[in-house]
């Protein structure tokens, strides 16, 4: 791309959904997505036992055809919310579309259940044999659902109760969290610096200042003021548990409410128990490099205000846009130049959010709208060296559902355990490169900061998840527990983790109350563990092979959610089962750690 260096954080284009939302387009739309509502709800007849296989394949694709069309107008919706999280207008019509969504969802609801419910064994199974191949592993997962889905009057009542409970609920949260302003007092010798920050991606770049007291600053201001909304953000959370609890435990019967996410992620909890096992037996590793960086530092202790602070000395220079883009092409384009060229399309069709603005959402994601649609990127770039590697992680993510824009909807997004793979994947891509490019006295710099981030994508996601199992257990059991209980729960939580490597401040067990995805997604955070151990081997193996490796791991991204995780990766002779296979991720830890201490 020869204008690649003259590139500056910008704003993306969503023409390619909706041209504006302040004309009559989204209105028409939708009209025309209700007529094909209705034109599917009158091939209700259709559904007898004896249905051919054609005809059933149609009705698919029918449906596929109407949760496209939804997908656009409420992707676009919410990537407009994303841009200006205080936009009343914006914050309506996201509501709108999610009122319009879940009335649509309900009138195809006969469908879904038809066949989960309705349809006997010998006629689920004759019509999975008979579809085309692409749809049986996902036909295979709906009906594994239907000893959890209730009956249709059920299912619609918990449908309509959604967007003014949990979901109305969860968005106040993302309001107010968005909406904050943090009071900022850095103490630096004698002076005292007050600052307001109205952007929190801003504040939290501090936590890797080279400067302890704008680290400690950074997180006093962040856990200050959750800690001053801690009474309405906990209340909403012990709300997120309770109707998980009564949905998922008391009226469809799961096991466990970690079950829930197993099951929507088409794996079984033994795998997941394994994984988050091995990461218990290993926080001891992370520990152990806790207390060598602490010498590299020359403090006795880290207190955890400085857990991420750099080895360098000096605050790090500052890295352009254009130049940061430059570094992840020049990476992917060594290891497979379709990655590259697929980025580079992305950057042309102006389908990125990089530019820093007041009440933008917070971190950074990919949103895979239509297999027909180029992914959107919204990134908050403020020319950190972290923001480097998060431009890789998300167009890692773009990369996967660009592989995978071959197959139908339904199927085109991978399972949440295998939703990280390519991110991650990228993110090493990029490191192995500047690592291998680094001077010698930079890389002891580099593995600390890679094993810094394999703490924060590996453990610390694990150990939320125990967080998150540890909670709902505690409300599922007592209805009357308390913020301050949990509060509890989560500082014991850190000391776990930690051991005696570190110094835990009370101020830190507000820390889990700004982590959005225990409220919009319950049980996400094990798949950054479980993204991160399995591309260390993936990755091991790609070093042992060469570039033979590289059609299998296409192959993995190429498949979406076409496939069952277990089976996909076990034809890449894969077993996740295994906690063997888990401790093979802890052993490059393991190597780096030890390759720290030897420079």
């Amino acid at each position: 791309m020869s204008n690649i260096l003259k590139l500056k954080p910008d704003v993306w284009d969503l023409s390619d959904l909706v041209k504006s939302h302040k004309s009559d387009e989204i209105e028409n739309r939708l009209r025309k997505i209700s007529d094909k509502i209705k034109a599917f709800e009158n091939k209700k007849l259709l559904l007898k036992p004896d249905i051919k296989a054609a005809e059933f394949t149609r009705l698919i694709k029918d449906s596929e055809s109407i949760a496209e069309d939804l997908s656009i107008i409420s992707g676009y919706a919410h990537l407009k919310y994303a841009e200006n999280t205080s936009a009343n207008d914006v914050a309506a019509l996201v509501t709108k579309t999610n009122v319009f969504s879940t009335e649509a969802s309900n009138r195809l609801l006969f469908f879904d259940l038809w066949f989960k419910k309705v349809l006997d064994n010998d006629n689920a199974n004759r019509l999975i044999n008979e579809v085309p191949p692409v749809y049986k592993s996902h036909l295979n997962h709906e009906r594994s659902l239907s000893k959890y889905t209730l009956e249709e009057p059920e299912e619609r009542i918990i449908n309509l109760l959604d967007v003014t409970g949990i979901s109305a609920l969860i968005k106040v949260y993302d309001r107010m969290s968005n909406g904050f302003e943090f009071e900022y007092q850095e103490i630096r010798g004698k002076r005292k610096i007050n600052k307001i920050f109205t952007n929190k991606e801003k504040l939290m770049s501090l936590v890797r200042s080279s400067k302890p007291s704008e680290r400690m600053a950074a997180y006093k201001a962040l856990l200050s003021t959750y800690k001053k909304n801690s009474g309405v953000l906990g209340e909403i959370y012990l709300n997120r548990l309770l109707n998980w609890h009564n949905e998922y435990i008391l009226l469809r019967k799961f096991p466990s409410p970690i079950s829930v996410r197993n099951l929507s992620n088409d794996i079984s909890d033994e795998a997941i128990s394994a994984l988050l096992k091995i990461c218990r037996d290993n926080s001891k590793l992370f520990q152990e490099y806790f207390v060598e960086k602490a010498k590299l530092l020359k403090v006795k202790k880290l207190e955890r205000y400085h857990l991420y602070a750099p080895l360098k000395s000096t605050n790090q220079s500052k890295v352009t846009y254009a130049k940061s883009m430059k570094m992840v092409l020049d990476a992917f384009k060594e290891f497979e130049p379709q990655f590259s060229k697929i980025v580079e399309n992305l950057i042309s069709k102006k389908h990125i959010h990089s530019k820093l603005q007041n009440n933008k959402q917070g971190g950074a994601f990919c949103s895979t709208i239509s297999p027909t649609i180029s992914p959107y990127v919204l990134l908050n770039f403020d020319g950190t060296l972290r923001d480097i590697s998060t431009m890789a992680h998300e167009f890692g993510h773009a990369i996967h559902s660009e592989l995978a824009s071959q197959l139908p909807i339904s199927v085109q997004h991978p399972p949440l355990p295998l939703a990280e793979t390519a991110s991650v994947f990228g993110e090493m891509i990029l490191n192995d490169k500047l690592l291998k490019d680094a001077k010698k006295r930079d890389r002891k710099i580099m593995l600390a900061e890679q094993v810094d981030d394999f703490y924060a994508t590996i453990m610390r996601q694990a150990f939320f998840t125990i967080f998150e199992i540890n909670a709902h257990e505690m409300v599922g059991k007592n209805s009357a527990t308390t913020v301050d209980e949990l509060c509890d729960v989560y500082l014991n939580n850190l000391k776990e983790q930690f051991g005696k490597s570190m110094k835990i401040s009370e101020d830190f067990k507000y820390e889990w109350l700004y982590i959005p995805h225990f409220y919009h997604s319950p049980f996400y955070c094990y798949a950054y563990s479980f993204g991160n151990l399995m591309v260390m081997a993936l990755y091991q193996q790609y070093k042992e092979e060469g570039n033979s490796f590289i059609p299998k791991y296409l192959n993995i991204l190429s498949s979406g959610g076409s496939k069952k995780p277990e089976e996909l990766l076990l034809e890449n002779e894969i077993d996740i089962k295994k906690e063997s296979f888990w401790q093979r991720g802890f052993d490059l830890v393991g190597e780096k750690v030890k390759a720290l201490k030897e420079i």
